[in-house]
């Protein structure tokens, strides 16, 4: 990325800041957490006492985390959490908005971050090679990676997040749900030979299990893509990407500017339907169309 092209991306992410009266934020991080019931209702508290909203997971793997509030709030609960020597690098992806990104908050003992079911899998004994966002847009600038390898994008995502926005070119196999990954990506091994392959997801977890698996089953040149989509928009925009992405939350997706789009999907039929100021309060924040509305409740 350009000096130029840097200082546009902190100028616009400095005027979402200054405008916007609530910071979101994702993060995460794989690490032996074997105290999840006892840490369970100081998160809830720290939590409540600042007025966030949103879902944090707690597993024997590490922690999930995605969070809205007041820019003030975030900072002190962030603080409170990187006291925690487990968590004191802990990195953080952050989204401006008007509203909370979330209506409730949750705070939930899961057994994995993200749920792949192959228990051999842990990140934190040695990562995946991973790709910085820079470094990718280079790659896909040039058509291969810096050893002259063709580069394929291969998504880890959900079919109906794919559906939202994706990088160009991109290996979708239409899974449905994380679980179904492993299985379809060692059925298609021999289509990777002589390149490499970067995996992506929205923030990071899933992509980093995923090439971790890959390398495992014998994959010889595969990264995962360092902080996922939203990571990448952050740092160097929308090139090489084709519409919106995805988020689990009543904004339903952002652009490359890490703005609320006009993207409103229901969460039970899947479809992309009216523009949100369309919608009534109903489907915005309870996910389900004039059609389904109702079925679910």
């Amino acid at each position: 990325m350009s000096a130029n092209t840097a200082l546009q991306a902190e100028a616009h992410a400095a005027a979402n800041a200054a405008a916007a009266a609530f910071v979101n934020i994702a993060a995460y991080k794989f690490i032996t957490f074997d105290d999840t019931e006892a840490m369970r209702p100081q998160y809830q508290d720290i939590c409540q006492r600042l007025g966030l909203k949103g879902t944090i997971l707690l597993t024997p793997e590490g922690i999930n985390m995605f969070l809205s509030g007041t820019a003030a709030n975030i900072e002190a609960y962030l603080a409170w959490v990187r006291a925690d020597a487990r968590f004191a690098d802990l990195e953080v992806k952050y989204s401006y908005s008007a509203e909370q990104s979330h209506k409730r908050m949750l705070v939930k003992i899961k057994s994995e971050i993200i749920t792949m079911r192959m228990p051999l899998i842990k990140p934190e004994e040695g990562r995946a090679p991973f790709v910085a966002a820079a470094t990718l847009k280079r790659w896909l600038d040039n058509g291969v990676d810096d050893n002259g390898q063709p580069v394929v994008m291969v998504d880890t995502r959900n079919d109906f997040e794919v559906d939202v926005g994706t990088f160009n070119n991109t290996v979708d196999y239409r899974i449905k749900k994380f679980t179904e990954f492993p299985q379809v990506i060692a059925e298609h091994k021999d289509d990777f030979a002589g390149k490499t392959v970067v995996t992506f997801c929205t923030g990071g977890i899933r992509c980093e299990k995923a090439a971790i698996h890959m390398q495992n089953i014998g994959y010889d040149n595969v990264y995962q893509l360092e902080g996922g989509i939203l990571k990448y928009f952050e740092e160097v925009g929308g090139e090489h990407y084709t519409g919106d992405c995805f988020v689990f939350d009543y904004r339903t997706a952002l652009n490359p500017k890490l703005e609320p789009t006009e993207t409103v999907q229901c969460f039970n039929c899947r479809a992309v339907v009216t523009p949100r100021q369309q919608l009534s309060p109903e489907y915005v924040y309870e996910k389900s169309c004039p059609a389904c509305y109702g079925k679910s409740q």
